[in-house]
């Protein structure tokens, strides 16, 4: 049976991991029947679809001067507390008109009851499911003791009601089982580990001729060897590490290429890389400027790029995160069957490792034996493929969408009844 399904959080908009997560599920909700609506404070949806509340935003002026008056302190000015709780009221009022307008018969919380980068919307809507009851996944990417930057606050009150909320009606879905595991031993609730996934059910071709287009267009050489860093410029990244290994690799061909901007966390580490590269002799090609969301055109370019759209023309993906709540680099990386050098991140050791990927790991050094793996998988096309096939083939079993669509199913039917879906 076909049920309306509001998705609400800060941001729908552009190519963060949670706006590119709830995309995909929205996707297979879709193919499943269901109608897709959405609230937040920034959105790229059908605007017939779409609710707008600008409150919402963690960008919004009043959120920002909100979480700069609660960090890094124990102490709260009456004045704070009496602006979280006018900012709630203001945001409840519209997630009730989001109700009126569109009548969802669930609602998807995408990280806004996980990460407090707005406290009023988690307050906000912790209250009306509270007050209506209704039925609400909530999809947790991040948790608020997971990052150091909320570890010493004056929140703590809010945070305990509403990052997540222990509330009949919501069912909590997590992306790997160390967050499983910690928010059973921290709040005593229970979760579903639903991990992010990629549609492996169709591969993607490669294009001679749009090999030869990018190479152009971005300025590269035919025998140039593309290190494709597709993150984010924040310092859990490990770029430096990107960086070292090219610098101790020795080949003038190879060009480090990162896909993204610092985005919301500042300037400092963007400036510490550049400086680090210019001290081990390394340039670094940032094409973030270059590169599109999908779904919005912008004028004056011949052709249009995405992230997706880069790819399938680099040689060799570097991804040394000391940290990520699961590892989407790491899923678009073995679906385009592109080599890649991870750093053991704790999810990677717990939920992905074990399965069997083939990758250059390190643990948080560029070793000579890493240097050594990756001149190998470099050298050797034989050796090279057989990664790439046996990370294919893994990817498909354990996180493409016929996974999430399982999983989707199984939570709406424990809402709904099976015959309600």
């Amino acid at each position: 049976m076909k049920k309306r399904i509001g998705f609400v959080g800060t941001r729908f908009s552009g190519l963060d991991g949670v706006s590119l997560e709830a995309d995909k599920w929205s996707r297979v909700l879709e193919e499943m029947g269901h109608e897709i609506f959405w609230f937040g404070g920034e959105l790229d949806k059908d605007e017939e679809r779409s609710y707008i509340c600008p409150e919402a935003h963690f960008q919004s002026l009043d959120i920002e001067d909100i979480n700069g008056s609660i960090s890094n302190t124990y102490q709260r000015s009456p004045h704070t507390t009496d602006k979280i709780h006018e900012m709630k009221k203001a945001i409840k009022e519209q997630l009730y008109e989001f109700m009126a307008r569109f009548h969802p018969d669930l609602i998807i919380a995408e990280n806004c009851l996980s990460i407090p980068m707005n406290i009023p919307l988690g307050m906000a809507l912790t209250e009306m499911i509270a007050e209506t009851a209704l039925p609400v996944i909530g999809h947790h990417h991040d948790f608020f003791w997971e990052r150091d930057r909320y570890l010493h606050n004056a929140a703590g009150d809010f945070l305990a009601m509403a990052f997540p909320p222990d509330l009949p009606t919501v069912k909590h879905v997590v992306i790997n089982t160390i967050a499983q595991k910690e928010l059973a031993a921290r709040k005593g609730i229970s979760s579903v580990v639903i991990p992010n996934v990629l549609d492996f059910s169709k591969e993607m071709p490669l294009n001679g001729a749009g090999r030869d287009a990018f190479r152009k267009d971005f300025g590269f050489q035919d025998d140039d060897i593309i290190f494709l860093q597709p993150t984010r410029i924040v310092a859990r990244k490990g770029i430096e590490h990107a960086v070292e290994l090219v610098r101790r690799l020795k080949d003038p061909r190879i060009k480090l290429v990162i896909t993204h901007s610092s985005s919301d966390e500042g300037l400092d580490y963007y400036n510490r890389i550049i400086d680090f590269a210019k001290n081990q002799g390394i340039t670094i090609y940032f094409i973030n400027n270059k590169l599109h969301d999908p779904n919005q055109y912008r004028q004056g370019w011949e052709r249009i790029y995405t992230i997706w759209d880069v790819y399938p023309y680099a040689d060799f993906i570097t991804y040394p995160s000391s940290f990520e709540g699961f590892g989407n680099a790491f899923l678009e990386a073995i679906y385009f069957k592109k080599p890649i050098l991870v750093n053991r991140y704790s999810i990677f050791i717990a939920d992905i490792e074990p399965k069997g990927f083939r990758t250059v790991a390190m643990d948080g050094f560029i070793s000579d034996e890493v240097v050594s793996h990756v001149k190998k998988v470099m050298d050797e096309e034989e050796y090279r493929g057989m990664m790439a096939d046996v990370n294919f083939r893994l990817g498909k079993a354990h996180f493409s969408f016929d996974i999430l669509r399982r999983d989707l199913k199984s939570i709406l039917a424990s809402f709904f009844g099976v015959n309600g879906v």
